[in-house]
C-alpha cells in the first residue's frame, strides 16, 4: 500500500517543483497563504505550515509585512573557520558529491614549495575535486599535500569521503590560513564549475598546520554567484551578543 502525502507536504513539494524548474527565481515573490488557500483548496493551517518548514529548509525567506520570497540559494562558508564541504552543503539540508579529476604524486614547484616549506621539488600529493551541491557544481578543490604527513593518500576513495575528512583523521587540524581573493577564472576552471566567461570566482586560499609544520596547501574556486563568505567576531572576554542571523542586504536598484 503506497502511504499518501500529508496534504502541507504535497504543498512544499509543489513550490520546491516551481523554484527547481525555474517558474519562481531568487527573490520571486511566493504566493501568500491566502492564495495557497484559494488555489488548492488547503486549510489556512496547512498553507501555513508549508510555508514555515519551507522557511526553515532555506528555501524561502518571510519577510514581515511584505510576503515570501524564493531565497539566494548561494552556498555559504564562515570566512575563518575550516569546515568539511561535504557537512556545510549536509547542514543546509542538501546532496554533497564530488568528482576527483586528478590523485597523483607530483614535485613541488614554485608556490607549492613555498607555502609548503619544502625544497623545490619534494615529492607531494596533488589532488584536483570538483564538489557539487545537489549536482551543481560548488568548489574545485586543488589541494597538495606532504607525502610523508599522509602517506595512504592516494588509496583514499575521495569520492566517498573528502580530502578535508581524511586528513583531519589523519591527525587533528592544529592551525590554519586563509586568503580570499576575487578572480576571472581560467577555462578550465571555468568549464568545471560550469559557468560563463564574464562570471568571477570567490578563490580561498588555505594553508593547514599538523605538527608545528604547514602540511596542506589548497586552492579552492567558486562561483562567485553560487557563495558567498560569512564570519562573527566578538572579543575575548565578552559574551557573543548577535544572534548569528547574517544581515541581508536588499539588491540596488540599477
Amino acid at each position: 500500500m503506497i502511504a499518501v502525502k500529508p496534504r502541507y507536504q504535497q504543498l512544499k513539494d509543489l513550490i520546491i517543483e516551481r523554484i527547481s524548474r525555474g517558474e519562481l527565481l531568487p527573490s520571486d515573490r511566493v504566493p501568500s497563504e491566502n492564495e495557497l488557500v484559494e488555489s488548492e483548496k488547503v486549510s489556512r493551517m496547512t498553507a501555513n505550515r508549508a510555508l514555515r518548514e519551507l522557511n526553515n529548509e532555506g528555501y524561502v525567506e518571510r519577510v514581515a509585512g511584505r510576503g515570501t520570497f524564493v531565497a539566494d540559494y548561494r552556498s555559504r562558508s564562515h570566512l575563518v573557520e575550516v569546515h568539511n564541504i561535504a557537512d556545510e552543503i549536509e547542514r543546509r539540508g542538501h546532496t554533497h558529491s564530488s568528482q576527483v579529476v586528478r590523485q597523483s604524486r607530483q614535485r613541488a614547484r614554485g608556490e607549492v614549495a613555498k607555502a609548503l616549506h619544502v625544497e623545490q621539488g619534494t615529492e607531494v600529493f596533488h589532488l584536483l575535486l570538483v564538489h557539487y551541491e545537489n549536482g551543481t557544481p560548488i568548489q574545485i578543490e586543488d589541494r597538495h599535500v606532504l607525502t610523508s604527513f599522509a602517506p595512504d593518500c592516494l588509496a583514499q576513495d575521495f569520492e566517498a569521503v573528502t580530502p578535508s575528512a581524511y586528513l583531519t583523521g589523519v591527525a587533528p587540524l592544529q592551525e590554519a590560513e586563509q586568503v580570499v581573493r576575487a578572480s576571472m577564472p581560467i577555462a578550465a576552471v571555468r568549464q568545471r564549475l560550469q559557468i560563463d566567461a564574464s562570471e568571477p570566482c570567490l578563490v580561498i586560499i588555505r594553508r593547514t598546520w599538523s605538527g608545528g609544520r604547514p602540511v596542506t596547501f589548497a586552492r579552492l574556486h567558486h562561483p562567485g554567484s553560487r557563495y558567498e563568505l560569512t564570519g562573527h567576531y566578538t572579543p575575548p572576554g565578552t559574551s557573543r551578543a548577535a544572534s548569528g542571523d547574517v544581515v541581508r542586504l536588499e539588491k540596488l536598484s540599477q
